[in-house]
């Protein structure tokens, strides 16, 4: 099945000089062993020698607790440790992620059952095949026709939700091009935000993927969600809330009601002001910007803590200016969501 030659080729263990969190013209994207982001760690101006770069290849992660996720990288891009580059230039990119699916479900992962080479050479996965041979039409077929649904099942959530209106008004162009001289202030936790302990339960007591209710842990994966599962209702939490991962100072919204792990979590419930979605998002970035600093694993944060702690928020005549807040999540909302629509509109018109 697989040709492995020379052109599969381990990451070295290099630091790139230059890393960048943006794209940008000329930048190259550094993978590593990371599982979100598609494997894209962050972005280098480093001028790599010639045989440092890939492009429409699959990798692998080769070390670590995620070892054996794969990923498909279309465009240019060089790595950082801890990976295989698997080119299979004989395949296109539709069968490459088929294929590179297929080997994700290989039975890899942890700390001490890591790919090599020389694992994959023996490994056998299971693919289509017509009259005895591998059936490559069909994977292209399959990959395309998953694409498409995902397009139009994607399009029509972005027309229900109103996401597909990604026009700045005027009032949001102004807020983006003036927003460093926005007046910010400091002001008491405890005078913004109705600050309680998160439910206690323990992993061992749940099923997981037992229901439809989030199971919330203190991790920044997955907007904090362990799983969903069903469990007794008087433990729920009441949802629309600011939700604070106890051990790891994990800051997230959580819309919907929700269960909470033994993490020793906090809920914060604004006081006197509308709980609108938007404004809460840009409350959770300046919990943590306000505080992140201070709180870590071998200091973690608790609820007579944080009632000492204090937020800096945009400010209108000595108050906290919500109404800048929601602006300007939606402004910022618009222009994520942009590349997105002009995405769907252009696989749509295909």
């Amino acid at each position: 099945m697989f040709k492995v030659d020379k052109t599969w080729t381990y990451g070295k263990n290099k630091q790139w000089k230059t890393r960048f969190d943006v794209n940008k013209q000329n930048r190259l994207p550094v993978i590593s062993g990371i599982t979100i982001n598609n494997g894209i760690n962050y972005y280098t101006e480093d001028i790599p020698n010639g045989n440092e770069v890939f492009s429409d290849c699959l990798t692998i992660s080769t070390r670590g607790q995620y070892s054996g996720t794969v990923t498909y990288h279309s465009g240019k891009f060089v790595l950082a440790n801890n990976i295989l580059v698997m080119p299979m230039p004989h395949l296109n990119k539709n069968q490459k992620i088929f294929i590179g699916t297929m080997i994700n479900n290989l039975n890899y992962g942890g700390y001490n059952n890591y790919p090599r080479i020389e694992t994959l050479k023996n490994d056998k996965i299971y693919l289509p095949i017509k009259k005895g041979k591998i059936d490559y039409d069909y994977m292209e077929r399959f990959i395309a026709e998953l694409e498409a649904q995902s397009v139009a099942e994607l399009d029509a959530y972005l027309i229900t939700t109103g996401l597909k209106d990604d026009q700045l008004t005027i009032e949001e162009q102004k807020l983006i091009r003036d927003y460093a001289n926005i007046e910010f202030a400091e002001f008491d936790i405890k005078d913004i935000f109705n600050v309680k302990n998160a439910g206690n339960l323990l992993s061992r007591d749940v099923v997981e993927n037992s229901g439809n209710t989030p199971y919330l842990c203190a991790s920044s994966l997955n907007n904090a969600v362990s799983s969903y599962i069903k469990y007794n209702e008087k433990y729920l939490d009441k949802g629309n809330c600011i939700f604070i991962g106890g051990k790891t100072f994990v800051v997230t919204y959580q819309e919907n009601d929700f269960y909470s792990n033994d993490s020793h979590n906090l809920i914060l419930y604004l006081k006197n002001e509308e709980k609108a979605k938007l404004k809460q998002l840009y409350l959770v970035t300046c919990l943590f910007k306000s505080l992140g600093h201070k709180y870590s694993w071998g200091n973690s944060i608790s609820k007579d803590k944080i009632k000492k702690d204090k937020i800096s928020l945009p400010v209108l005549n000595g108050k906290p200016n919500f109404a800048i807040m929601n602006r300007f999540i939606s402004a910022i909302q618009k222009l994520v969501i942009k590349d997105v629509v002009k995405y769907i509109d252009e696989k749509i018109k295909l």
